[in-house]
């Protein structure tokens, strides 16, 4: 078998630690996905994930054992773990898996804002409370993560000065679907309890 290729300038600075950098931007995205699935409790995705990540980075680290005399490969090799960070979180932010808990507390009247949500189908569950200040409402909203932009738009134009916070929700328990009514959006099999 002829070997000049892979013994190459080409091959070993060029080539090569493209690949590398390409692999490591593979499994580390893979990686953060993985961590995702995890932190939802999924037992199916999260090891296929896995499986895959390692053993790409198992092709990769090889590659690097072979060439320690080429530094190109370790700066392959870092930027594509960089790369691979961000790449990682811009597919789990365009997935948008998951469910959310709002959190609103409003000092003012909260009856507009509690309407407005209600008409755009998210269910909420009001509390009232007392603050520093004095009498507030505590509003929570549990719903698809993909729905969460359209609360914030309904919040900031209903109360602009209502506190919220947004959680991520390991397990939710429903027979009915959350997110708006609207979109139809159900909760993912593998997010209902006992999953």
């Amino acid at each position: 078998m002829d070997t000049s290729f892979l013994n190459s300038y080409w091959f070993i600075y060029g080539l090569l630690p493209l690949m590398i950098f390409c692999s490591r931007i593979i499994d580390v995205s893979l990686d953060t996905l993985r961590i995702v699935f995890v932190s939802k409790g999924n037992k199916i995705v999260a090891p296929i994930l896995g499986f895959f990540e390692v053993l790409i980075w198992l092709m990769a680290i090889t590659r690097i054992m072979q060439n320690l005399d080429n530094p190109t490969c370790y700066f392959a090799y870092a930027g594509g773990f960089a790369a691979g960070n961000y790449v990682g979180l811009k597919i789990e932010e365009k997935l948008a898996m998951g469910v959310q808990m709002v959190r609103i507390i409003t000092h003012k009247n909260s009856t507009p804002l509690i309407n407005t949500l209600r008409e755009e189908g998210f269910g909420v569950t009001v509390l009232d409370a007392e603050g520093k200040d004095g009498h507030v409402h505590i509003i929570y909203s549990v719903v698809n993560r993909n729905q969460i932009s359209k609360v914030i738009q309904v919040i900031q134009s209903s109360n602009p000065n209502a506190f919220y916070s947004i959680e991520d929700v390991r397990e939710v328990k429903t027979t009915g679907t959350l997110a708006s009514a609207k979109s139809k959006n159900s909760i993912p099999r593998w997010m209902k309890k006992g999953r």
